[in-house]
């Protein structure tokens, strides 16, 4: 039978009329979250994902497939291009990160939406540039992410740009006089922005008088160092870090009796739809981010609307990266000119360069339009909110 299949479409072919329509290259979708739009048609331009969608990072990669999927259900919908998503679990593990980007290139992804987390990205960026592969993260924000990869761009800002953002917004609206600081040593994230926060506040004349740290190893009790930004009368703690030792952080330093303005980036987007979190906790923490949900530009309020509708709960800043990433990717689709038919590594240079001449309208960056340069670093507004009522509201 097989050989009577063979023959028959060797005549089709010799015929000068190719059918394989419906037949695709995705080994029925190798995606193990359910998360298609189109079947794996061959029409479809394929964008494989990455992120933990169970483990401790749950809450990023979650945002991140759901956002990105509301942009690829709207953009499908237009009729221009057709996007396929297909987004696999690595619960922010770099090992499993580079299993599930093979999983993809055998399904044969032709450019990637990740990772979400900076540490697996670190071990996958350099595996697409080797493989011409296309890349744009929502979120992993390590400049050594892009750095020496020509086809990799964020749409996150990089994490000098967040340490420096804070330290700025902090001295610019006189926030504190006497600053803690508690990050995490063995994390790039969390390294990488307190570095480029301690440069800067040292040349605003910001006075650091606690730095203490822990490891994923010690990430459970930080009773030393409340007591060390405590006992030295700092009266806001900057936290460059994820928002499960945050949580923790926020009720063991109410158990001491410390209450000084906790002031987070986006690493802390995510804490009030941690399980069985006392949101109470968070009242006026301050982060900084590109996005707020209370906006009334109406692109955004379609999105939280969406949002909510599909899965219950208002999106956070890597929902809506996510959502930008995919419209970048469809911008850059339109501008190159690219089609399904081709391979990824055709598509990767004709990509990059269109990633350079595009603008789009986003629902990150304070009402400001996103470029990139050819480093791949993003441009656009940052803007802080604050954590009321259990929601997070302009600030």
């Amino acid at each position: 039978m097989k050989k009577k299949i063979a023959l028959a479409l060797s005549l089709i072919m010799l015929a000068g009329t190719v059918c394989l329509s419906g037949c695709g290259n995705n080994g029925g979708n190798t995606s193990d979250t359910g998360n298609s739009s189109t079947s794996g048609t061959e029409s479809a331009i394929r964008i494989g994902g990455i992120g933990p969608v169970t483990g401790g990072a749950a809450a990023y990669g979650m945002a991140v497939k759901n956002g990105a999927q509301i942009a690829v259900d709207e953009i499908n919908a237009k009729g221009e291009i057709k996007l396929e998503l297909n987004f696999q679990d690595d619960e922010n593990d770099a090992e499993k990160s580079v299993s599930a980007y093979n999983t993809l290139k055998d399904w044969k992804m032709h450019m990637l939406l990740g990772t979400v987390t900076t540490t697996p990205c670190l071990a996958i960026s350099p595996e697409t540039y080797s493989d011409r592969i296309f890349q744009i993260t929502p979120s992993a924000s390590s400049p050594q992410v892009i750095e020496g990869h020509d086809n990799v761009f964020q749409v996150c800002f990089s994490d000098p740009n967040q340490g420096t953002a804070s330290a700025q917004y902090i001295a610019e609206k006189a926030l504190a006089t006497k600053i803690g600081i508690i990050y995490r040593n063995d994390d790039a994230y969390s390294t990488g922005i307190f570095e480029s926060f301690k440069a800067e506040a040292e040349k605003l004349g910001l006075d650091i008088v606690s730095v203490t740290t822990f490891t994923n190893d010690t990430a459970s009790d930080f009773s030393v160092q409340i007591n060390d930004a405590k006992s030295k009368g700092a009266d806001l703690l900057f936290l460059p870090i994820y928002y499960e030792p945050a949580s923790l952080i926020l009720a063991q330093a109410k158990s001491a009796d410390f209450a000084p303005l906790f002031f987070g980036v986006d690493g802390m987007d995510g804490i009030l739809s941690l399980e069985n979190f006392d949101k109470s906790l968070a009242e006026g923490v301050i982060l900084l981010t590109p996005f707020s949900a209370d906006s009334e530009d109406a692109a955004t309020k379609s999105f939280v609307e969406k949002y909510q509708s599909a899965h219950g709960e208002i999106p956070n800043q890597f929902a809506a990266d996510a959502y930008d990433a995919v419209y970048a990717i469809a911008e850059a689709v339109k501008k190159s000119g690219v089609t399904a038919d081709m391979s990824a590594a055709d598509m990767c240079d004709k990509l990059a360069a269109a990633m350079t001449e595009i603008k789009i309208d986003g629902i990150t960056g304070a009402g400001s339009q996103l470029t990139w340069n050819d480093k791949g670093e993003v441009s656009k507004a940052p803007m802080a909110v604050v954590i009321k009522d259990g929601v997070y509201v302009g600030y």
